[in-house]
């Protein structure tokens, strides 16, 4: 059995680790623009992590006030204590994932109004982050001896919708990573036993598009080197140790409930052996996500969605009476109003910490502009926009946006002064390439039928001193959406549904359909989300042609004539591509796609309708695929302007807007009789 990690151990191991950490510097800059994309909810969240104090007798516990562990610096969560006193988590700052580890003062001496003199201070708050390009480490880590565990999605898979997501181990004295998951295998959440000699994950061999649950299956290996792996449970997900031969997870059953289980093993050597599996919470209530500690034997921490709240809690679950199980409230004392996800207990049983939002009063409004970590950063640099279907003006002075209702225009010089342009409801913008000040966009019900009413517009925005004057294009009103003007400034193309079934067509761009239209696209099937290339060459859009109404997506280029239609990225059979944009030469496409698969549980996250969309960029002739984001949220609608924006932050945003206001997994809900569960996709 491995020694116990000590504080000065700690202190000794990361002073070192320090010399080691590389930091990148950029160069002069050679950027030729910028991308700009939407992550549906992402800037609500202010997360931070809390614990709190674990008193436990042999037949009660009792748990002291909320404390809160971590900096209000971005959005930090997933923690893991490796000690009693010390914290490792994930945190999005700088415009990347980051694994930081801060040691804890005790929690007496450091209350919460006072947190934070720990948390910028060097000896005290470390970024051990591996040095890896692209690394993703949305997942569960944690510290084994010298080892940190983690997932990492810096390693493509072999083949389209195959999941990046595998666990990797890095020595922090002398940065060596390898990986212990196998080739084309996908493993989540992982965790090691309390001795570090095994490592449990949830494991996905095949995915096929599930948002709700991955059904993966419980696996073994050994922490040094991956070896000896062995199959568990069919059906398990969120392993936790108790001790060496006992593990936590948790699935759905067949009712729609969430439940977790406890399985016992016999381990000789490395023979291993599953002797039973048995449920400790009943139906009636979700339960999930579990934590254990060979500290607090008996116990385990879950998080729960019960009929009578609408929010998730951490509970603590006392198995100690064989006969009679009893379930502590944690947090719904403390915030009953607030989501709390993926709780962890201390080694030594004294603290359960787990993460939330950190509320308004202590935060910062939600960034307009995000800036992101650029894989090509002399290409490009890279934004998360807190708004949806972004769209650059030709100048590149200014971005015009769906608020979900109203259209808004703001200035991309970090000024953002933002205003409304059009109320109620619509969706994707486009600007007229000639014509100043003038934007494109459909007005209507989203995700409507071919036949309901929708239809194109335009808006001149003139002057500050004029209002807008909105002008209808399409008359049809059957679902027309995704105008795209020409680079002349002469024609729109667009989707719409008069034929009883989506298609493309070209209309003169200042009169609209009045004067007639040209049907670029003819077909029982979905062809959408066009867009017309800076050159004038090509049309992209995307379509489920090759299996009309089957939900999958592909995407297209053809000339605006209609000849040289070809398909240019496909992610697989029922995989999506879409929302194509061309990059300012015309040779590239950006998008958003399943393409890498799933990159985490997604009960272990809030509520994202699509908790696997990230952003990609492929050559017009269909090679050179690169992925731009690294995350579980769903990133879309993309666009790219031959501008290039400073890289950083800019924080202005809607008037008005919710902080920290997001929803839970929508397939969560539970109906009014608490005997059904509510339908709707998370």
């Amino acid at each position: 059995m491995e020694t116990p990690i000590t504080m000065a151990s700690l202190l000794l191991l990361f002073f070192s680790f320090l010399f080691f950490l590389q930091s990148t510097k950029a160069g002069a800059s050679t950027t030729t623009g910028s991308i700009a994309f939407t992550t549906l909810g992402r800037s609500r969240y202010s997360f931070d992590i809390f614990s709190l104090s674990i008193a436990s007798q042999s037949d009660s516990i009792s748990l002291s006030q909320e404390t809160q562990l971590t900096d209000g610096v971005s959005v930090n969560f997933n923690g893991f204590f490796p000690s009693s006193n010390s914290l490792l988590y994930v945190s999005e700052r700088n415009g990347s994932h980051h694994l930081l580890l801060d040691l804890l003062p005790s929690i007496e001496q450091v209350p919460l109004t006072h947190h934070s003199v720990f948390a910028d201070s060097g000896k005290t708050h470390f970024d051990i982050t591996p040095n890896l390009d692209s690394v993703s480490m949305k997942d569960r880590p944690s510290l084994s001896g010298e080892n940190l565990i983690y997932v990492s999605t810096h390693e493509p898979s072999s083949s389209p919708r195959k999941s990046w997501a595998g666990v990797y181990s890095t020595h922090i004295s002398n940065l060596n990573t390898m990986r212990l998951t196998p080739d084309d295998v996908a493993d989540f959440s992982p965790a090691v036993s309390p001795s570090g000699y095994w490592t449990a994950v949830a494991s996905l061999s095949v995915w096929s598009g599930e948002v709700e649950e991955l059904n993966t299956d419980l696996y073994l290996f050994r922490t040094s080197d991956g070896s000896q792996r062995t199959f568990i449970e069919h059906h398990a997900g969120w392993p936790c140790w108790a001790d060496d031969s006992t593990l936590y997870f948790h699935r759905r059953d067949e009712s729609g409930w969430w439940g977790v289980y406890k399985a016992v093993l016999s381990i000789t050597g490395d023979a291993i052996s599953l002797i039973s599996v048995d449920r400790i919470t009943p139906t009636g209530f979700h339960a999930f996500t579990p934590a254990a500690s060979p500290g607090l034997p008996g116990v385990v921490a879950i998080a729960t969605r019960r009929p009578d709240s609408e929010y998730r809690h951490v509970e603590l679950v006392d198995l100690r009476n064989k006969g009679k199980y009893s379930y502590i409230e944690v947090t719904r004392n403390v915030k009953p109003f607030s989501h709390h996800y993926n709780p962890f207990i201390s080694p030594d049983g004294s603290r359960i910490g787990y993460h939330r939002c950190r509320g308004s009063s202590n935060g910062n409004p939600p960034l307009l502009f995000e800036n992101l970590k650029s894989i090509a950063p002399k290409e490009f640099s890279l934004f998360r926009f807190d708004g949806s279907y972004p769209s650059f003006s030709p100048d590149g002075k200014h971005i015009a946006f769906v608020g979900l209702p109203g259209v808004y225009v703001a200035n991309t010089d970090g000024t953002g002064n933002i205003k409304e342009i059009l109320s109620g409801n619509a969706f994707p913008t486009a600007w007229d390439w000639k014509r100043e000040g003038v934007i494109y966009t459909s007005y209507g019900p989203d995700f409507a039928s071919e036949r309901t009413r929708v239809d194109i517009i335009s808006i001149y925005i003139g002057n500050n001193d004029n209002e807008p004057v909105i002008k209808r294009l399409t008359t049809g009103g059957e679902n027309n959406a995704f105008p795209s003007p020409s680079p002349d400034g002469k024609w729109i193309v667009f989707r719409s549904g008069r034929s009883g079934h989506k298609n493309l067509y070209i209309m003169d761009s200042m009169k609209g359909e009045s004067t007639g239209l040209y049907q670029l696209t003819e077909g029982p099937w979905t062809d959408t989300m066009c867009s017309w290339s800076p050159d004038g060459e090509w049309i992209a859009f995307s379509s489920d042609r090759e299996n009309p109404g089957g939900g999958s997506f592909a995407i297209y280029i053809a000339h605006p004539n209609g000849t040289g239609l070809r398909r240019v990225v496909h992610s697989g059979e029922g995989g999506r591509a879409n929302h194509p944009a061309f990059s300012p030469d015309s040779k590239k496409l950006v998008f958003t796609s399943d393409y890498a698969g799933v990159s985490a549980e997604p009960i272990s996250n809030p509520h994202h309708y699509q908790p696997y969309g990230d952003i990609f960029t492929i050559n017009i002739d269909g090679s050179g695929i690169r992925r731009l984001t690294h995350n579980s949220y769903e990133d879309g609608t993309p666009a790219w302007t031959k501008f290039f924006l400073e890289p950083k932050d800019v924080s202005e945003s809607l008037k008005g807007s919710a902080y920290c206001g997001f929803d839970d997994c929508h397939w969560l809900n539970i109906a009014a009789n608490h005997n059904e569960i509510d339908g709707k996709s998370c």
